[in-house]
């Protein structure tokens, strides 16, 4: 008996509406084609699962509309309807499979991957169908709860208001449950493990003998506190042999101050007013050039970024940060990314507080950077560009996210004719984006101070935001970025789904691809801030310096 009854529920499961399938096999095929970067296996069968359930639910949405209107399959057109559903929908599965992984082979050449053979397109469709089996069942379980929350109301209330509210009350107990009781506790849970992983490298890497950097002679701040991004920082900072070797003459050796959050906790504002300190202790207002720089998630900085100015300027500059959390980056731009702006908006007030402190004709030259959440942050110190360009000397942010506010705003109102990938704001006169080094000068002259965007049209980090699922990108309605396959099209709910899973490879593709931007910060930065007589080999030697430099660690 209880065999029957296992047996019996197992093929309730299994059983199927009709219009639930038809919608689960067209988004299926949708899954399968082209977005901005290659797929893994595993990364496309995440997406063609989570495609099969969104076609599933519309399918199984559209059938109980026409059935309350009336419409009914049964008998033979029941049985000839998934006849034709089965050898058309198999057909269509077969065909969009091999298709896709011609697309995903043509991406992997644009962007200069191994191609893939039909072993990829057979992982992923065998996942995909695990893994939607998984997430129906999750699905049915809560439709279950709802309908039981619906017979108790019931009780006291009409049968129809009874099974709206039975849903409502299971979908709001669980999103508390999910995201506000598990999230918070998510949120602690990662801190505190991450947190742990933060004092990573304190005995691996030396703390530094000399002066100029944190944790070394004359600092305010300890090995132990910096953090494991703060010592990568600290240990990766150029030695004046180098820049010696490099500029063929006399150098200063860097300065480069860190603040970490340490075993404390984060507090911006402290720790941005513990920058200021550390500055004036290893003499970083005495420097030619102030780079400061907001990182990402738990600290990390750009080396080609930092490296850029610290041999471009013979060594005399000096480059702060802070650490505004324990999580990785994009798990703090998940769930933590207001600390990003605030990290960044309190580190250059309180360096620029002191700036002006300084006789106009002694102060350094001041610039801001930050990649990724780095540019997130460090954008949010400025109401605009002519406030940026008011109080700085030049800013480059690298691999802006699509939540950058004064990009967005940028990109939005940009110049009649430019592209959406490559825009023209104001004639580029104050603030211009590149992809290549020739981007730079396209616009023509560029006079007083000069701000920069380092994008790439095949970054899903830059072009990933919630408005894909309903609406038309301008970069998908213009001729195609540098890259980007011709096959890109897009499609509601799809390509937001797509591009979110991009985003697990953006860091994983060959430089100048994707969130990959290589040696592009020197040109970046020999645009926007060289130093007297700076010349386009200069920038291709330092190019390939900072290429051959091995990390700290290493």
């Amino acid at each position: 008996m209880e065999l029957e009854r296992v047996s019996g529920w197992v093929a309730r499961q299994a059983r199927a509406p009709f219009a639930a399938t038809s919608g689960a096999v067209v988004l299926f095929c949708l899954s399968l084609t082209p977005s901005l970067l290659p797929r893994l296996a595993l990364s496309q069968a995440l997406l063609s699962a989570l495609c099969l359930l969104l076609g599933y639910g519309a399918g199984a949405l559209l059938g109980w509309l026409v059935r309350s209107c009336g419409g009914h399959l049964s008998g033979q057109a029941r049985s000839r309807a998934w006849r034709v559903l089965a050898a058309l929908g198999g057909a269509a599965c077969l065909v969009f499979l091999l298709l896709g992984l011609r697309w995903e082979n043509e991406v992997r050449v644009l962007v200069g991957m191994d191609r893939v053979g039909i072993g990829h397109a057979v992982v992923g469709a065998a996942v995909a169908v695990v893994l939607f089996a998984l997430l129906l069942l999750v699905a049915r379980g809560v439709k279950a709860l709802g309908r039981l929350a619906g017979r108790q109301v019931g009780r006291v209330l009409p049968a129809g208001p009874a099974t709206v509210i039975g849903g409502l009350l299971v979908a709001v107990v669980a999103y508390e449950v999910v995201v506000g009781i598990g999230g918070a506790r998510l949120l602690g849970a990662l801190d505190s493990t991450f947190r742990t992983i933060n004092d990573e490298f304190r005995t691996d890497l030396p703390a530094p003998t000399v002066a100029g950097v944190s944790a070394g002679p004359g600092s305010t701040q300890t090995w132990d506190d910096l953090g494991r991004q703060g010592r990568l920082f600290v240990s990766n900072a150029p030695t004046l042999e180098a820049i010696e070797a490099f500029s063929d003459g006399p150098a200063l050796a860097p300065v480069r101050a860190y603040v970490g959050a340490g075993q404390a906790g984060v507090d911006v504002r402290r720790e941005a007013d513990q920058a200021v300190a550390e500055m004036e202790a290893l003499g970083g207002f005495d420097r030619a050039v102030v780079n400061v720089v907001t990182g990402t998630g738990r600290g990390w900085v750009n080396e080609n970024q930092a490296q850029a100015l610290e041999y471009m300027w013979g060594g005399d500059t000096a480059t702060v940060s802070l650490q505004y959390s324990y999580l990785p980056s994009w798990m703090s731009f998940l769930l933590d990314r207001q600390r990003s702006q605030d990290a960044g908006r309190a580190l250059f007030d309180a360096i620029y507080a002191r700036w002006l402190d300084i006789p106009e004709d002694d102060r350094p030259l001041l610039v801001v950077s930050g990649e990724s959440l780095g540019s997130f942050g460090g954008e949010a110190a400025f109401s605009g560009p002519q406030d940026m360009a008011t109080r700085t000397s030049g800013a480059l942010f690298v691999g802006p996210t699509a939540n950058n506010v004064l990009w967005g705003r940028l990109t939005e109102e940009r110049d009649p004719g430019s592209p959406e990938v490559l825009p023209v704001a104001d004639g580029g006169e104050i603030v211009r984006f590149a992809e290549r080094p020739a981007d730079w000068v396209a616009p023509g002259e560029w006079t007083g101070t000069r701000v920069g965007y380092l994008q790439h049209a095949n970054d899903p980090i830059t072009w990933w935001s919630l408005d894909l699922a309903v609406e038309r990108p301008d970069w998908l309605e213009e001729d195609r970025g540098r890259s980007v396959s011709p096959h890109v099209r897009w499609v509601p709910v799809v390509t937001m789904l797509q591009l979110g899973i991009d985003q697990a490879m953006a860091n994983s593709v060959p430089a100048g691809q994707g969130h990959q931007f290589g040696q592009l910060p020197v040109y970046a930065w020999a645009e926007i801030l060289p130093p007297p007589g700076w010349t386009d080999a200069d920038s291709e030697r330092l190019a390939e310096t900072v290429r051959r430099r091995p990390p700290a660690g290493s």
